[in-house]
């Protein structure tokens, strides 16, 4: 009988990818919970445990594997779970130490010294100020948040300010459902004290960031690859994700053994996990960004066209309880990318690229899918797609030969994919709804022109 795999916030692109995972055949996939109803920040987590307990009550069949592949609440809602049915899981424990910025800090000094100063700030002070030992500039987030929401880099006290008062507006949203996650976990004395909505201050760290991803299948960790995470020039926003990476390959070895150790330090089992570094090439130092207890679904096209095999396939076969046994270098392209089509300013949106266009863009160009992440009538800044400093409007999935052929096709899809915005200025700035933006005739990407070539690491 076929084995039935739950996966929470199933959607659409990443089922089909399940689908074409080698023995999907033998599995039915099946959605607990919708996407909607586990976004962070908008996502409840008792809720979300409850209607998914439900859900599994209810379901005619065995039950194989519960998995997820998106950040909180799912990280924290597969290994509770996964326990209450015994199934493969790691410990919900060895999750939130991952998560919680701050705690995940901690266990890393205790095994690696590849991490930047950092300190902790409440935004409740009422006059917020610098951690000691810490000098601008410097990054200010929550110890719980994804997709870079509410992550500031801040070079002096007036923009210290300005960001405390973004995060006290909209930290309830992710760090209030993480205090329910916390509560769950006997938490040690450096930590119990620090609310769900802390912030981590820490050093501004410069160089190549790349992400090293692999997994932990009973005592051993392994990683399986290494991506290249490219932003848009004078911008902390990515341009594009790109693998292989093309880190020197002793640098390459070095994020490898660092991630690895970092793994088995935060007892991480039967999980994927992907560890972000920055690495800067001409001193060879090496920083931890941040610790994630799960794959990045935003790579899973790059490992299938380079690998032959979506990452996914880990991540279904630990919860199997099996050896993934990753393939290496059987797909069709060299080289892939996820590319990010940005836009830097607020506006409202008119015009997306129809399904017509976007068919006839995909069949010309093999290997190329393209994901429109907004719609006709969104106010840019209020859509869930954006970060603290610019709005998504796309992303275009891509492999080729090489880096070169890489931005000829991402060329190419900007040229092809017509968005029509009427801007309303910057974050802080006045609306201005009769400038219309038609990116057929206006350069998108200013900020990446100005740097040079669109893709290059």
């Amino acid at each position: 009988m076929p084995e039935n795999v739950f996966v929470l916030g199933l959607d659409d692109g990443n089922l089909a990818l399940l689908r074409r995972l080698p023995g999907a055949a033998d599995l039915r996939f099946h959605t607990l919970l919708d996407i909607s109803e586990v976004r962070i920040g908008y996502a409840d987590y008792r809720r979300c445990l409850t209607r998914a307990e439900q859900r599994l009550e209810t379901f005619d069949g065995s039950i194989d594997a519960i998995t997820g592949y998106w950040d909180f609440p799912v990280t924290s809602l597969v290994p509770v779970l996964c326990e209450r049915y015994g199934l493969p899981s790691t410990s919900l424990e060895s999750i939130v130490k991952c998560e919680h910025k701050y705690w995940s800090r901690l266990e890393q000094a205790e095994v690696v010294d590849a991490y930047p100063r950092f300190g902790l700030l409440d935004p409740a002070t009422a006059e917020p100020a610098l951690p000691p030992g810490l000098e601008y500039p410097v990054w200010l987030k929550p110890v719980k948040s994804a997709s870079s929401k509410l992550a500031f880099r801040v070079r002096d006290e007036a923009e210290l300010v300005r960001a405390v008062s973004r995060v006290r507006a909209e930290i309830d949203q992710v760090g209030g459902p993480f205090e329910a996650v916390l509560e769950r976990v006997r938490l040690p004395p450096a930590i119990a004290d620090v609310p769900g909505t802390a912030c981590l201050v820490e050093e501004a760290v410069t160089g190549r960031q790349v992400t090293v991803e692999g997994y932990r299948y009973h005592h051993e960790p392994h990683v399986y690859g290494v991506i290249d995470s490219v932003t848009y020039p004078d911008s902390s926003s990515f341009l594009r994700y790109q693998y292989p990476s093309t880190l020197p390959p002793h640098l390459i070895a070095e994020v490898s053994d660092i991630a690895k150790r970092i793994a088995v330090r935060m007892n991480l089992r039967s999980t994927t996990f992907d560890v972000e570094f920055f690495v800067d090439v001409d001193t060879g130092r090496v920083s931890v960004l941040e610790v994630n207890p799960r794959l990045s679904q935003s790579h899973a096209r790059l490992f299938e066209h380079v690998d032959g095999v979506s990452n996914l396939h880990c991540m279904v076969n630990l919860a199997l309880g099996r050896d993934p046994a990753m393939p290496y270098r059987r797909g069709p392209y060299g080289m892939a990318a996820k590319c990010f089509l940005r836009r830097f300013t607020d506006g409202v949106v008119r015009r997306v690229p129809t399904a017509a266009e976007i068919a006839r863009l995909e069949a010309e160009i093999p290997g190329l899918t393209v994901d429109v992440t907004t719609a006709e009538g969104n106010v840019l800044s209020d859509q869930y797609a954006r970060d603290s400093y610019s709005y998504e409007l796309a992303d275009v999935h891509l492999g080729a030969r090489d880096a070169d052929e890489l931005d000829e096709l991402h060329e190419r899809c900007v040229r092809s994919l017509r968005f029509e915005i009427d801007d309303r200025g910057g974050p802080d700035g006045p609306e201005d709804a009769g400038n219309t933006v038609d990116t057929a005739e206006h350069d998108p990407y200013p900020r990446e022109r100005a740097g040079g070539r669109p893709c290059a690491p």
